[in-house]
């Protein structure tokens, strides 16, 4: 990853398709694979998502420092309305 808010984003977006398919395995372990890029390449932690309105708020501690980033819900949500437009090309390979 190139920066900070695209690991942010990747996850984000992945997790989102993981809290809404949670016996996918695929999508559990690529949010879980974005998450570790997030702890060890950018050493964020204490991350917690927010909805508001049509935002996502991330946010996270970086160098003990509390921070937010701001990415729009139709944005975030576009892979998981995708997924559940076309479910036969995006199988759920169960956990």
């Amino acid at each position: 990853m190139k920066s900070l808010q695209d690991a942010f984003y990747n996850w984000l977006t992945i997790q989102v398709v993981a809290d809404a398919r949670p016996n996918d395995r695929a999508a559990q372990e690529t949010a879980s694979f974005f998450r570790e890029i997030l702890k060890n390449d950018f050493r964020v932690a204490n991350v917690e998502v927010q909805k508001e309105d049509a935002m996502y708020l991330i946010h996270y501690e970086k160098e003990e420092q509390q921070k937010t980033m701001r990415f729009p819900a139709e944005l975030i949500e576009a892979l998981l309305e995708q997924i559940e437009n076309e479910p036969d090309k995006y199988m759920n390979y169960p956990m």
